[in-house]
C-alpha cells in the first residue's frame, strides 16, 4: 500500500488523468462543430429523400431501400436532439456523444454513397425502359393516325364569355389563386345558384389567365354522374385530335397523361365545372405531376382534401342591385320603370342569388306594376335565405306562374325529359312540339317560345355554326341548355299528379336501381333487395297502365334492360336516353296502340349505330327521319322508297356515311333533303332528279362531293323553286354546270363558325301519333 502511494506511483496516475482530461476537453471543444456538421447534414438529405419519393412512386419502385434511409436519418436526428439537450454540466459527456455523432455521420455517407448509388442506377435503367415504353405508344399512336403532335394546338375549350355583373371581387380573388405557383387543385365552392359555373367561365377570359395559360384553357362540364371516357375524348376534342376509344377507365387517363404532357410544353388549365359530392376521387384521377397544370374545380361542396377552398359568398346588396337591373332591363326603353324601394326590396329577397336575381328579373322584364307587386309580396311571404335546393326551387316554380301561354310552360316542362347537361336539339323540340301542341312545323311558333323562355332566363341557346340569314329556318345546329336547377324545377312541376295520371313520365335507370313503382305496391313488400334476383324467378309484376302523352327513359352506362312491364297506351312521344352499349327497345313498345302510326323518328349521337335496320323501312307511315352527329353510320336500307310518306330525311354530320341507296329517288313525298356535314359521301344518287317534291337540298360541308347525277336536270319541269343551302363556292360551282335549271336557287349564307364544345350522349326521341 505505501508502494501504491509513492511518489512514482502517484505521478503516473496524475499523469494519465491529466492526459484524459486534455482529450476530454479537446474533443469537448469539436462536439460543437461537429453537432452543427450533422444538423446541416440531415437538413439537406430532407428534401433530397423526398424528391427520390416522388420519383419512386412514379416509377412505381419498391420503397424498401429509401425507407432503410429514411431509418438512418430518423436515428440521426434523434441522436441530434439528445445532443441538443446537453449542457456545460454534461461535458464530460461529450466525447461520447461526439464519437456516437461521428459514426452516425460515417454510417450516412457509407450508405448514401454504396446503396443509394446502386439504387438509383437500377432506377435509371427502369426509367429508360419506360421511356422507351411510351415512345413506343406514342409512335404507334402516330402511325395509326391517333395522333399527330402537329395537331395539338391547344384549342381552348372555354365557353363563351358570359355576363359576370356584381362579381368583380371574387373574379380578382380567383385569378391571385390561379397564378400563384405551388397550386395543383383549387377548388371554388358556393351554394347552389351562387354563380360558381359563370365565374369560372369567365376567369377562362380574363387577360392575366389567358396570357399565362394561352389556348390550353379546357372547360368540362362533369355533374352529378360523370364518365371519365366521356370527358376524355372531351379534352382530345378540344385539342383536335381524333379522338379513340378506350376500354377502360384507367386507359382513359393513361392516355390523356400522354396528351398533356404534350401539350404541356405550355402552363394548362383544366375547368372541371359542377362536380358533385363523392366525386372527389374522379378529381384525383386528373392530377399529373407536371409543371403549371391547374385544376379550377366547381362544387356545392368544399372538397378540403384539397387544400382551402375559394368560397363564393352571396352578392352584396350593391351589386346585387346592378345585376338585377341588368336583367329585368330596367333603362329609359322600359314600358315600367319601377320605383327605387320596390327594386330595393325584391333585390334583398333574393339573398344575393345571381340565379334568382337573374330568373326573378328576367321574369319581370317588361312586366306592369302588379307584377312587381306580387312578386314583392311572395318574397316577403316565403324566405330563400337559406338558399338550398328545396327553397330554391319552391322559389323558382313561381316565376314559371308568371309564364302567361300554357304552351310557354309545357314546353319548359319539356326540356326535363332530357339528361342533366344534355344539349337537347332544338330540331327534335320541333318535331316534339308541332304533335303535341299543334304548332307548326317549320318551326316558326316553337322558337317564338323558345325565344320567350330565353327572355325569361329560363334557358340557354346555343349555336355551333351560326348561319347569318335567319329566314332560312335552319335549326340543325341550334341546341337548347337548362341549368341543373331549372331542370330540376321542370321535373318538379311533372310531378303533380300520380305515376298513372302523368302527362309525362320520367324514368331515370341507374345500374339497378329502380324508382319505388317500378314494381306494383302489393309486392313491395315481398321483393327486398337481398332477394330481389330469387324471388323475381317467382313473381311477375303487375302491368303498370299509364297515361302519359310524353315517355322518357334515360339509363346510365350499366343498365342492364330490366324493363318495367307497363301500358302506355296514350303515349304520343317517346324519349329514349340510353347510354349503355348492351340495350333494346323496351318490350312493351310492342304493345304501344300508337307504335302503327310512327310519324317521326329522331336519333342524335348514337355513338355505336353503324347501320339502320332494313324493317325500320316497313314503317311506312313515318314522316320524318332524322339521323344527326351518328358518325359510324356508314350505310342506310336499300329500300328506302318504301317509306311512302316520308317528307324530311336528315342525314347531318354523319361522317362515316359513303354510300345513299338508288332508292332515295322513289321517296314521292320527300321536301327537305339535308345532307350537310357529310365530309365522306362521294356522290348522290343517279336518280336524285326524280324528287319532284323537293323544296329545300342541304348540302353545306359535303367537301367530297365531286359531281351531280345527270338527272338533276329533270328539276326543270318543276313548278316551284328548290332551294339549294350550300357554303363554298365549290359545290356551287357544281350546279353552275347546268345553267339551264331555272328552278334552282343557290343560297350561300355567311357562316359564323362558333366553337361550342359539349359533350353529346347517346339518345333518341321517337313522336307517335
Amino acid at each position: 500500500m505505501a508502494d501504491l502511494l509513492s511518489g512514482g506511483a502517484v505521478g503516473a496516475v496524475m499523469g494519465e488523468v491529466v492526459k484524459y482530461t486534455l482529450q476530454t476537453i479537446k474533443k469537448g471543444r469539436e462536439f460543437g462543430p461537429t453537432l452543427e456538421t450533422n444538423i446541416e447534414t440531415l437538413k439537406a438529405l430532407a428534401p433530397i429523400v423526398e424528391e427520390m419519393k416522388d420519383y419512386n412512386d412514379l416509377l412505381d419502385r419498391p420503397r424498401g431501400e429509401i425507407e432503410r434511409l429514411e431509418k438512418r436519418i430518423r436515428e440521426g436526428e434523434e441522436l441530434v436532439k439528445v445532443c441538443k439537450k446537453l449542457t456545460l454540466w454534461n461535458f464530460f459527456s461529450f466525447p461520447s456523444y461526439q464519437g456516437k455523432l461521428q459514426k452516425k455521420d460515417k454510417e450516412l455517407q457509407r450508405h448514401l454513397a454504396v446503396n443509394v448509388q446502386i439504387e438509383n442506377k437500377r432506377d435509371l435503367i427502369v426509367l429508360s425502359a419506360k421511356v422507351d415504353g411510351i415512345l413506343d405508344v406514342l409512335t404507334k399512336m402516330v402511325n395509326s393516325g391517333q395522333f399527330d403532335g402537329n395537331q395539338i394546338g391547344g384549342l381552348c375549350g372555354a365557353p363563351d364569355e358570359p355576363e359576370c355583373l356584381g362579381m368583380g371581387e371574387a373574379l380578382n380573388k380567383l385569378k391571385i389563386e390561379l397564378m400563384k405557383d405551388g397550386v395543383d387543385v383549387l377548388v371554388l365552392t358556393g351554394l347552389g345558384g351562387s354563380g360558381k359555373s359563370t365565374l369560372a367561365k369567365k376567369i377562362c377570359w380574363h387577360p392575366q389567365i389567358k396570357g399565362k395559360f394561352g389556348g390550353n384553357i379546357f372547360f368540362v362540364t362533369v355533374s352529378k354522374n360523370p364518365n371519365l371516357k366521356n370527358i376524355v375524348q372531351t379534352l382530345f376534342e378540344h385539342c383536335e385530335c381524333r379522338v379513340p376509344e378506350f376500354q377502360t377507365d384507367e386507359e382513359a387517363i393513361n392516355r390523356l397523361g400522354l396528351l398533356l404532357r404534350q401539350v404541356g410544353r405550355n402552363p394548362i388549365l383544366l375547368v372541371l365545372d359542377d362536380v358533385w359530392p363523392n366525386s372527389e376521387g374522379l378529381v384525383e384521377k386528373f392530377k399529373f405531376r407536371m409543371k403549371d397544370y391547374k385544376i379550377l374545380v366547381t362544387s356545392r361542396v368544399a372538397f378540403r382534401r384539397f387544400g382551402t377552398p375559394c368560397q363564393l359568398d352571396p352578392l352584396g346588396h350593391g351589386p346585387a342591385v346592378s345585376l338585377f337591373r341588368h336583367f329585368a332591363q330596367l333603362n329609359h326603353k322600359s314600358s315600367y320603370m319601377p320605383e327605387k324601394k320596390l327594386v330595393r326590396e325584391i333585390v334583398r329577397g333574393c339573398k344575393g342569388s345571381p340565379l334568382a336575381l337573374q330568373v326573378i328579373a328576367g321574369s319581370l322584364c317588361q312586366q306592369p306594376f302588379e307584377k312587381w307587386q306580387n312578386m314583392k309580396e311572395f318574397l316577403q311571404s316565403q324566405s330563400i335565405l337559406e338558399l338550398n335546393s328545396t327553397n330554391l326551387l319552391c322559389f323558382l316554380q313561381q316565376s314559371l306562374d308568371i309564364l302567361e301561354d300554357i304552351n310557354q310552360k309545357e314546353c319548359f316542362m319539356d326540356m326535363g325529359l332530357f339528361p342533366e347537361d344534355q344539349r337537347i336539339p332544338v330540331t327534335i323540340l320541333i318535331d316534339m312540339w308541332a304533335e303535341l301542341y299543334d304548332l307548326d312545323e317549320d318551326g316558326t311558333k316553337a322558337m317564338a317560345i323558345i325565344h320567350d323562355l330565353i327572355t325569361r332566363n329560363l334557358i340557354n341557346v346555343i349555336a355551333t355554326r351560326k348561319v347569318a340569314t335567319e329566314t332560312d329556318k335552319y335549326y340543325n345546329n341550334h341546341y337548347v341548355m337548362m341549368h341543373d336547377l331549372l331542370r330540376e324545377l321542370a321535373i318538379h312541376q311533372s310531378k303533380g299528379e300520380p305515376i298513372e295520371q302523368r302527362k309525362r313520365l320520367i324514368i331515370e335507370l341507374n345500374g339497378d336501381n329502380r324508382p319505388d313503382w317500378w314494381i306494383a305496391q302489393n309486392q313491395q313488400g315481398l321483393i327486398s333487395r337481398a332477394y330481389s334476383f330469387i324471388s323475381g324467378m317467382f313473381v311477375k309484376p303487375i302491368q303498370l297502365k299509364v297515361d302519359a302523352r310524353v315517355l322518357s327513359i334515360s339509363t346510365d352506362e350499366t343498365f342492364s334492360s330490366d324493363w318495367c312491364d307497363m301500358q302506355p297506351d296514350e303515349a304520343e312521344v317517346l324519349v329514349l336516353n340510353l347510354r349503355s352499349d348492351k340495350y333494346s327497345l323496351p318490350d312493351f313498345t310492342e304493345k304501344m296502340n300508337a307504335m302503327p302510326n310512327l310519324v317521326e323518328l329522331s336519333i342524335d349521337y348514337c355513338n355505336d349505330l353503324i347501320k339502320l335496320p332494313d324493317g325500320i323501312c316497313n314503317i311506312t307511315t313515318l314522316k320524318k327521319l332524322s339521323i344527326t352527329n351518328c358518325h359510324k353510320l356508314s350505310a342506310l336500307p336499300q329500300d328506302l322508297e318504301k317509306l311512302e310518306n316520308l317528307e324530311v330525311l336528315r342525314l347531318c354530320s354523319c361522317s362515316d356515311l359513303v354510300d345513299m341507296p338508288k332508292s332515295v329517288g322513289g321517296l314521292n313525298k320527300l321536301r327537305c333533303l339535308d345532307i350537310s356535314d357529310c365530309v365522306n359521301l362521294p356522290k348522290l344518287p343517279d336518280d336524285i332528279g326524280d324528287l319532284q317534291r323537293l323544296e329545300k337540298f342541304y348540302m353545306k360541308g359535303c367537301s367530297k362531293l365531286s359531281e351531280l347525277p345527270y338527272s338533276v336536270i329533270n328539276f326543270e319541269n318543276l313548278k316551284h323553286k328548290i332551294s339549294v343551302i350550300c357554303d363554298d363556292e365549290a359545290a356551287a360551282a357544281l350546279w353552275g354546270q347546268f345553267p339551264n335549271i331555272q328552278n334552282v336557287k343557290i343560297e350561300m349564307p355567311e357562316v359564323d363558325i362558333n366553337l361550342n364544345f359539349l359533350h353529346g350522349t347517346r339518345s333518341s326521341v321517337v313522336s307517335l301519333r
